[in-house]
Protein backbone atom coordinates (compact mmCIF):
# COMPACT_ATOMS: atom_id res chain seq x y z
CA UNK A 1 0.00 0.00 0.00
CA UNK A 2 1.38 3.43 -0.96
CA UNK A 3 1.74 6.17 1.64
CA UNK A 4 -0.90 8.33 -0.11
CA UNK A 5 -3.37 5.43 -0.10
CA UNK A 6 -2.67 4.94 3.61
CA UNK A 7 -3.39 8.61 4.31
CA UNK A 8 -6.62 8.60 2.30
CA UNK A 9 -7.81 5.46 4.10
CA UNK A 10 -6.87 7.05 7.44
CA UNK A 11 -8.90 10.18 6.67
CA UNK A 12 -11.93 8.11 5.63
CA UNK A 13 -11.67 5.98 8.78
CA UNK A 14 -11.30 9.11 10.93
CA UNK A 15 -14.57 10.57 9.69
CA UNK A 16 -16.38 7.22 9.76
CA UNK A 17 -15.47 6.83 13.44
CA UNK A 18 -16.53 10.42 14.15
CA UNK A 19 -19.90 10.00 12.43
CA UNK A 20 -20.60 6.89 14.51
CA UNK A 21 -20.61 9.22 17.52
CA UNK A 22 -17.09 8.55 18.77
CA UNK A 23 -15.36 11.61 20.32
CA UNK A 24 -12.84 13.15 17.94
CA UNK A 25 -9.93 12.59 20.35
CA UNK A 26 -10.54 8.83 20.47
CA UNK A 27 -11.00 8.67 16.69
CA UNK A 28 -7.69 10.47 16.10
CA UNK A 29 -5.85 8.21 18.55
CA UNK A 30 -7.26 5.02 17.01
CA UNK A 31 -6.38 6.08 13.45
CA UNK A 32 -2.90 7.11 14.57
CA UNK A 33 -2.26 3.79 16.33
CA UNK A 34 -3.52 1.74 13.37
CA UNK A 35 -1.46 3.74 10.88
CA UNK A 36 1.76 3.59 12.92
CA UNK A 37 1.16 -0.14 13.54
CA UNK A 38 0.95 -0.71 9.79
CA UNK A 39 4.18 1.22 9.14
CA UNK A 40 6.14 -0.16 12.11
CA UNK A 41 4.60 -2.49 14.68
CA UNK A 42 1.70 -2.57 17.12
CA UNK A 43 4.13 -2.50 20.06
CA UNK A 44 5.79 0.67 18.73
CA UNK A 45 2.40 2.31 18.16
CA UNK A 46 1.19 1.54 21.69
CA UNK A 47 4.45 2.87 23.11
CA UNK A 48 3.91 6.15 21.24
CA UNK A 49 0.32 6.27 22.47
CA UNK A 50 1.39 5.84 26.09
CA UNK A 51 4.19 8.41 25.77
CA UNK A 52 1.99 11.04 24.07
CA UNK A 53 -0.82 10.83 26.61
CA UNK A 54 1.59 10.73 29.58
CA UNK A 55 3.60 13.68 28.29
CA UNK A 56 0.46 15.74 27.60
CA UNK A 57 -1.24 15.19 30.95
CA UNK A 58 2.02 15.65 32.89
CA UNK A 59 3.03 18.79 30.98
CA UNK A 60 3.43 21.84 33.20
CA UNK A 61 3.09 24.15 30.20
CA UNK A 62 -0.31 22.74 29.21
CA UNK A 63 -1.84 23.61 32.59
CA UNK A 64 -2.30 27.08 31.09
CA UNK A 65 -5.41 25.76 29.30
CA UNK A 66 -7.53 24.71 32.33
CA UNK A 67 -6.30 27.77 34.26
CA UNK A 68 -7.56 30.27 31.69
CA UNK A 69 -10.78 28.29 31.28
CA UNK A 70 -11.19 28.44 35.08
CA UNK A 71 -10.85 32.23 34.94
CA UNK A 72 -13.82 32.41 32.61
CA UNK A 73 -15.93 29.99 34.62
CA UNK A 74 -15.31 31.93 37.82
CA UNK A 75 -16.29 35.16 36.07
CA UNK A 76 -19.47 33.44 34.91
CA UNK A 77 -20.51 31.77 38.16
CA UNK A 78 -19.59 34.73 40.36
CA UNK A 79 -21.85 37.16 38.51
CA UNK A 80 -19.02 39.30 37.13
CA UNK A 81 -20.28 38.77 33.58
CA UNK A 82 -23.75 40.05 34.54
CA UNK A 83 -22.20 43.10 36.20
CA UNK A 84 -20.23 43.82 33.02
CA UNK A 85 -23.37 43.65 30.89
CA UNK A 86 -25.35 45.94 33.19
CA UNK A 87 -22.46 48.40 33.41
CA UNK A 88 -22.02 48.46 29.62
CA UNK A 89 -25.75 49.09 29.17
CA UNK A 90 -25.66 52.02 31.60
CA UNK A 91 -22.63 53.61 29.95
CA UNK A 92 -23.97 53.27 26.40
CA UNK A 93 -27.28 54.90 27.19
CA UNK A 94 -30.42 55.32 25.11
CA UNK A 95 -29.23 54.88 21.52
CA UNK A 96 -30.49 52.58 18.73
CA UNK A 97 -29.61 48.99 19.54
CA UNK A 98 -28.21 49.91 22.96
CA UNK A 99 -28.87 46.51 24.55
CA UNK A 100 -27.30 44.71 21.59
CA UNK A 101 -24.29 47.04 21.74
CA UNK A 102 -24.06 46.46 25.50
CA UNK A 103 -23.96 42.71 24.78
CA UNK A 104 -21.03 43.15 22.38
CA UNK A 105 -19.15 45.49 24.73
CA UNK A 106 -19.81 43.25 27.73
CA UNK A 107 -18.69 40.14 25.81
CA UNK A 108 -15.54 41.94 24.64
CA UNK A 109 -14.58 42.85 28.19
CA UNK A 110 -15.67 39.45 29.52
CA UNK A 111 -13.29 37.90 27.00
CA UNK A 112 -10.43 39.48 28.96
CA UNK A 113 -11.02 36.85 31.65
CA UNK A 114 -12.53 34.01 29.58
CA UNK A 115 -10.80 31.98 26.88
CA UNK A 116 -13.78 29.97 25.61
CA UNK A 117 -16.23 30.60 22.75
CA UNK A 118 -18.83 28.31 24.27
CA UNK A 119 -18.63 29.89 27.72
CA UNK A 120 -18.98 33.41 26.28
CA UNK A 121 -22.01 32.44 24.17
CA UNK A 122 -23.69 30.55 27.03
CA UNK A 123 -23.02 33.29 29.58
CA UNK A 124 -24.51 36.10 27.49
CA UNK A 125 -27.45 33.98 26.36
CA UNK A 126 -28.45 33.75 30.03
CA UNK A 127 -27.75 37.42 30.72
CA UNK A 128 -28.55 39.47 27.63
CA UNK A 129 -31.39 37.70 25.83
CA UNK A 130 -33.93 37.93 28.71
CA UNK A 131 -33.23 41.67 28.91
CA UNK A 132 -33.61 42.15 25.15
CA UNK A 133 -36.81 40.09 25.25
CA UNK A 134 -38.14 42.42 27.94
CA UNK A 135 -37.70 45.37 25.59
CA UNK A 136 -39.27 43.47 22.66
CA UNK A 137 -36.13 43.02 20.57
CA UNK A 138 -36.52 40.95 17.42
CA UNK A 139 -35.62 37.32 18.25
CA UNK A 140 -33.38 36.91 15.23
CA UNK A 141 -31.50 40.12 15.96
CA UNK A 142 -30.99 39.46 19.68
CA UNK A 143 -29.93 35.83 19.35
CA UNK A 144 -27.69 36.64 16.37
CA UNK A 145 -25.89 39.34 18.36
CA UNK A 146 -25.20 36.94 21.23
CA UNK A 147 -24.01 34.18 18.88
CA UNK A 148 -21.48 36.39 17.08
CA UNK A 149 -20.36 37.93 20.38
CA UNK A 150 -19.42 34.41 21.43
CA UNK A 151 -17.12 34.08 18.41
CA UNK A 152 -14.86 36.77 19.91
CA UNK A 153 -13.70 33.99 22.23
CA UNK A 154 -11.54 32.49 19.49
CA UNK A 155 -9.46 35.65 19.08
CA UNK A 156 -9.35 38.02 22.03
CA UNK A 157 -6.90 37.00 24.80
CA UNK A 158 -6.83 34.75 26.72
CA UNK A 159 -8.14 32.72 23.77
CA UNK A 160 -7.89 28.94 24.16
CA UNK A 161 -7.63 28.75 20.36
CA UNK A 162 -4.48 30.91 20.38
CA UNK A 163 -3.03 29.03 23.34
CA UNK A 164 -3.42 25.70 21.52
CA UNK A 165 -2.02 27.17 18.29
CA UNK A 166 0.99 28.45 20.23
CA UNK A 167 1.54 25.02 21.78
CA UNK A 168 1.21 23.21 18.44
CA UNK A 169 3.61 25.55 16.63
CA UNK A 170 5.89 26.49 19.57
CA UNK A 171 5.15 30.21 19.16
CA UNK A 172 5.15 32.59 22.13
CA UNK A 173 1.63 32.69 23.58
CA UNK A 174 2.33 36.20 24.90
CA UNK A 175 3.13 37.39 21.37
CA UNK A 176 -0.03 35.75 20.04
CA UNK A 177 -2.10 37.56 22.67
CA UNK A 178 -0.50 40.87 21.74
CA UNK A 179 -1.03 40.19 18.03
CA UNK A 180 -4.73 39.47 18.60
CA UNK A 181 -5.57 42.73 20.36
CA UNK A 182 -5.94 45.06 17.36
CA UNK A 183 -7.80 42.58 15.08
CA UNK A 184 -10.05 41.49 17.97
CA UNK A 185 -11.00 45.05 18.90
CA UNK A 186 -11.53 45.85 15.22
CA UNK A 187 -14.04 43.02 14.86
CA UNK A 188 -15.77 44.10 18.07
CA UNK A 189 -16.02 47.67 16.74
CA UNK A 190 -17.45 46.42 13.42
CA UNK A 191 -20.01 44.32 15.35
CA UNK A 192 -21.08 47.44 17.27
CA UNK A 193 -21.33 49.46 14.04
CA UNK A 194 -23.45 46.81 12.33
CA UNK A 195 -25.76 46.49 15.36
CA UNK A 196 -26.20 50.28 15.51
CA UNK A 197 -26.89 50.65 11.77
CA UNK A 198 -29.37 47.75 11.73
CA UNK A 199 -31.25 49.21 14.71
CA UNK A 200 -31.10 52.72 13.21
CA UNK A 201 -32.46 51.62 9.82
CA UNK A 202 -35.13 49.36 11.33
CA UNK A 203 -36.10 50.57 14.83
CA UNK A 204 -38.73 47.84 15.12
CA UNK A 205 -36.07 45.15 15.65
CA UNK A 206 -34.50 47.01 18.60
CA UNK A 207 -36.75 49.40 20.55
CA UNK A 208 -34.94 51.98 22.65
CA UNK A 209 -33.77 50.77 26.06
CA UNK A 210 -33.86 52.43 29.46
CA UNK A 211 -32.33 55.79 30.40
CA UNK A 212 -29.84 56.07 33.28
CA UNK A 213 -28.74 59.16 35.23
CA UNK A 214 -25.14 60.38 34.97
CA UNK A 215 -24.31 59.15 38.47
CA UNK A 216 -25.16 55.55 37.52
CA UNK A 217 -23.16 55.85 34.31
CA UNK A 218 -20.08 56.97 36.26
CA UNK A 219 -20.45 54.24 38.86
CA UNK A 220 -20.64 51.67 36.06
CA UNK A 221 -17.02 52.44 35.16
CA UNK A 222 -15.82 50.68 38.32
CA UNK A 223 -17.50 47.44 37.20
CA UNK A 224 -15.74 47.52 33.84
CA UNK A 225 -12.29 48.65 34.97
CA UNK A 226 -11.33 45.55 36.99
CA UNK A 227 -11.35 42.95 34.18
CA UNK A 228 -9.51 45.43 31.93
CA UNK A 229 -6.85 45.93 34.62
CA UNK A 230 -6.47 42.16 35.08
CA UNK A 231 -5.89 41.39 31.38
CA UNK A 232 -3.66 44.47 30.94
CA UNK A 233 -1.52 43.28 33.86
CA UNK A 234 -1.32 39.74 32.46
CA UNK A 235 -0.37 40.90 28.97
CA UNK A 236 2.20 43.31 30.43
CA UNK A 237 3.70 40.47 32.47
CA UNK A 238 3.79 38.15 29.46
CA UNK A 239 5.25 40.76 27.11
CA UNK A 240 7.89 41.76 29.66
CA UNK A 241 8.88 38.18 30.45
CA UNK A 242 7.89 38.68 34.09
CA UNK A 243 5.97 35.42 34.17
CA UNK A 244 5.12 32.49 31.90
CA UNK A 245 1.65 31.86 30.37
CA UNK A 246 0.96 29.22 33.04
CA UNK A 247 1.91 31.64 35.81
CA UNK A 248 -0.26 34.30 34.15
CA UNK A 249 -3.23 31.91 34.22
CA UNK A 250 -2.62 31.11 37.90
CA UNK A 251 -2.24 34.78 38.86
CA UNK A 252 -5.32 35.81 36.87
CA UNK A 253 -7.42 33.04 38.40
CA UNK A 254 -6.31 33.92 41.93
CA UNK A 255 -7.02 37.63 41.45
CA UNK A 256 -10.45 36.85 39.99
CA UNK A 257 -11.29 34.56 42.92
CA UNK A 258 -10.38 37.31 45.40
CA UNK A 259 -12.33 39.89 43.38
CA UNK A 260 -15.42 37.69 43.20
CA UNK A 261 -15.34 37.05 46.95
CA UNK A 262 -14.99 40.75 47.77
CA UNK A 263 -17.41 42.18 45.18
CA UNK A 264 -20.09 39.50 44.79
CA UNK A 265 -19.80 37.37 47.95
CA UNK A 266 -19.57 34.27 45.79
CA UNK A 267 -20.57 31.02 47.53
CA UNK A 268 -18.42 27.88 47.69
CA UNK A 269 -20.87 26.02 45.44
CA UNK A 270 -20.26 28.51 42.64
CA UNK A 271 -16.50 27.92 42.87
CA UNK A 272 -17.11 24.16 42.93
CA UNK A 273 -19.25 24.34 39.78
CA UNK A 274 -16.69 26.56 38.05
CA UNK A 275 -13.88 24.13 38.89
CA UNK A 276 -15.87 21.09 37.69
CA UNK A 277 -16.75 22.71 34.36
CA UNK A 278 -13.17 23.92 33.88
CA UNK A 279 -11.76 20.44 34.47
CA UNK A 280 -14.27 18.97 32.01
CA UNK A 281 -13.32 21.46 29.29
CA UNK A 282 -9.62 21.30 30.09
CA UNK A 283 -9.50 17.50 29.95
CA UNK A 284 -11.40 17.52 26.64
CA UNK A 285 -8.84 19.89 25.09
CA UNK A 286 -5.88 17.95 26.53
CA UNK A 287 -7.32 14.73 25.13
CA UNK A 288 -7.48 16.37 21.69
CA UNK A 289 -3.87 17.56 21.98
CA UNK A 290 -2.63 14.13 23.11
CA UNK A 291 -4.56 12.37 20.33
CA UNK A 292 -3.24 14.83 17.74
CA UNK A 293 0.27 13.85 18.85
CA UNK A 294 -0.50 10.20 18.16
CA UNK A 295 -1.92 11.02 14.74
CA UNK A 296 0.98 13.40 14.17
CA UNK A 297 3.44 10.48 14.31
CA UNK A 298 1.61 8.92 11.37
CA UNK A 299 1.64 12.18 9.41
CA UNK A 300 5.35 12.63 10.10
CA UNK A 301 6.20 9.06 9.05
CA UNK A 302 4.58 9.59 5.64
CA UNK A 303 6.04 13.12 5.45
CA UNK A 304 2.59 14.60 4.80
CA UNK A 305 3.36 18.20 5.98
CA UNK A 306 6.28 18.51 3.54
CA UNK A 307 4.31 16.80 0.78
CA UNK A 308 1.43 19.25 1.22
CA UNK A 309 3.87 22.15 1.39
CA UNK A 310 5.55 21.06 -1.85
CA UNK A 311 2.20 20.60 -3.57
CA UNK A 312 0.96 24.03 -2.50
CA UNK A 313 4.26 25.70 -3.45
CA UNK A 314 3.98 24.25 -6.95
CA UNK A 315 0.63 25.95 -7.56
CA UNK A 316 0.86 28.88 -9.97
CA UNK A 317 -1.49 31.03 -7.90
CA UNK A 318 -1.09 34.21 -5.91
CA UNK A 319 -0.09 33.37 -2.33
CA UNK A 320 -3.11 35.23 -0.96
CA UNK A 321 -5.43 33.08 -3.08
CA UNK A 322 -3.71 29.95 -1.78
CA UNK A 323 -4.06 31.20 1.80
CA UNK A 324 -7.76 31.88 1.27
CA UNK A 325 -8.18 28.32 -0.07
CA UNK A 326 -6.46 26.95 3.06
CA UNK A 327 -8.82 29.02 5.24
CA UNK A 328 -11.77 27.53 3.34
CA UNK A 329 -10.38 24.07 4.09
CA UNK A 330 -10.44 24.99 7.80
CA UNK A 331 -14.05 26.19 7.42
CA UNK A 332 -15.04 23.07 5.47
CA UNK A 333 -13.41 20.75 8.01
CA UNK A 334 -14.93 22.71 10.86
CA UNK A 335 -18.37 22.31 9.26
CA UNK A 336 -18.06 18.54 9.64
CA UNK A 337 -16.36 18.28 13.04
CA UNK A 338 -15.79 20.73 15.88
CA UNK A 339 -13.76 23.76 14.69
CA UNK A 340 -11.22 23.48 17.52
CA UNK A 341 -10.71 19.76 16.91
CA UNK A 342 -10.18 20.33 13.19
CA UNK A 343 -7.73 23.15 13.91
CA UNK A 344 -5.67 20.78 16.06
CA UNK A 345 -5.85 18.18 13.28
CA UNK A 346 -5.09 20.48 10.31
CA UNK A 347 -2.50 22.92 11.66
CA UNK A 348 0.42 20.44 11.70
CA UNK A 349 -0.42 19.59 8.06
CA UNK A 350 -0.74 23.12 6.66
CA UNK A 351 1.55 25.15 8.93
CA UNK A 352 4.77 24.42 7.00
CA UNK A 353 3.06 25.31 3.72
CA UNK A 354 1.78 28.62 5.11
CA UNK A 355 5.25 29.51 6.40
CA UNK A 356 6.76 28.69 3.01
CA UNK A 357 4.25 31.03 1.39
CA UNK A 358 5.95 33.83 3.31
CA UNK A 359 3.40 34.52 6.05
CA UNK A 360 4.52 35.45 9.54
CA UNK A 361 3.73 32.76 12.18
CA UNK A 362 1.84 35.32 14.30
CA UNK A 363 -0.22 36.39 11.29
CA UNK A 364 -1.07 32.76 10.56
CA UNK A 365 -2.23 32.22 14.14
CA UNK A 366 -4.55 35.24 14.04
CA UNK A 367 -5.92 34.26 10.62
CA UNK A 368 -6.72 30.75 11.88
CA UNK A 369 -8.32 32.14 15.06
CA UNK A 370 -10.61 34.41 12.99
CA UNK A 371 -11.50 31.45 10.76
CA UNK A 372 -12.36 29.34 13.82
CA UNK A 373 -14.59 32.19 15.01
CA UNK A 374 -16.41 32.33 11.67
CA UNK A 375 -16.83 28.55 11.75
CA UNK A 376 -18.52 28.81 15.14
CA UNK A 377 -21.36 30.82 13.57
CA UNK A 378 -21.96 29.16 10.18
CA UNK A 379 -23.81 25.90 9.45
CA UNK A 380 -23.92 23.02 9.90
CA UNK A 381 -21.70 22.64 13.02
CA UNK A 382 -21.93 26.14 14.51
CA UNK A 383 -21.10 25.85 18.19
CA UNK A 384 -22.15 29.36 19.22
CA UNK A 385 -25.37 29.23 17.20
CA UNK A 386 -26.25 25.80 18.62
CA UNK A 387 -25.68 26.97 22.21
CA UNK A 388 -27.76 30.13 21.79
CA UNK A 389 -30.59 28.33 19.95
CA UNK A 390 -30.79 25.59 22.57
CA UNK A 391 -30.65 27.88 25.59
CA UNK A 392 -32.95 30.57 24.14
CA UNK A 393 -35.35 27.90 22.80
CA UNK A 394 -35.49 29.31 19.25
CA UNK A 395 -34.90 27.56 15.88
CA UNK A 396 -31.30 27.56 14.69
CA UNK A 397 -32.45 29.22 11.45
CA UNK A 398 -33.59 32.23 13.48
CA UNK A 399 -30.14 32.61 15.02
CA UNK A 400 -28.41 32.12 11.64
CA UNK A 401 -30.48 34.92 10.08
CA UNK A 402 -29.54 37.30 12.86
CA UNK A 403 -25.86 36.36 12.85
CA UNK A 404 -25.28 36.47 9.08
CA UNK A 405 -24.86 40.27 8.70
CA UNK A 406 -22.25 40.33 11.47
CA UNK A 407 -20.05 37.77 9.71
CA UNK A 408 -19.25 40.52 7.21
CA UNK A 409 -17.23 42.19 9.99
CA UNK A 410 -14.92 39.18 10.24
CA UNK A 411 -14.55 38.98 6.46
CA UNK A 412 -13.67 42.69 6.30
CA UNK A 413 -11.17 42.31 9.14
CA UNK A 414 -9.54 39.34 7.40
CA UNK A 415 -9.27 41.36 4.18
CA UNK A 416 -7.64 44.23 6.07
CA UNK A 417 -5.10 41.82 7.58
CA UNK A 418 -4.12 40.69 4.08
CA UNK A 419 -3.66 44.32 3.00
CA UNK A 420 -2.11 45.58 6.25
CA UNK A 421 -0.32 42.70 8.04
CA UNK A 422 1.13 45.22 10.51
CA UNK A 423 -2.29 45.30 12.17
CA UNK A 424 -1.19 41.93 13.60
CA UNK A 425 2.55 42.49 13.91
CA UNK A 426 2.72 46.07 15.23
CA UNK A 427 2.14 45.45 18.94
CA UNK A 428 4.33 42.29 19.24
CA UNK A 429 7.18 44.02 17.38
CA UNK A 430 6.82 47.16 19.49
CA UNK A 431 6.48 45.60 22.93
CA UNK A 432 8.12 42.17 22.66
CA UNK A 433 11.34 42.57 20.67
Amino acid sequence: MSEMTLILMSVVLLFVLFFTGMPMAFAMAIVGVLGVSYLTSFQTAMGMLANDFTDTFMSYGLTVIPLFVLMGQIANHSGIARSLYIAADKMIGRIPGSLAIATIVGATIFKSVCGSLAATAATFTNIAIPEMNRYKYDKSFSTGVVAVSGTLGSLLPPSVTLIIFGILTEISIGKLFMAALIPGLMISFFFILIAYLRAKMNPAIAPLGPTYPLREKLSAITEIIWPVIIIAFLIYGLSGGIFTPTEAGAIGTFVLIVLSIIKTRTKFKAFSNATTESLTTGCMVLMLIAASGVLGHLLTMVDLPNTVSGLISSLSLNRHIIMIIIMFVYLLGGSVVDDLAFMILATPVFYTAMINLGYDPLWIGIAIAITVGVGAAIPPVAMCVFIVAKMAKVPMGTVYRGAAPFLAAQVVCMALLFIFPQLVLFLPNLLMK
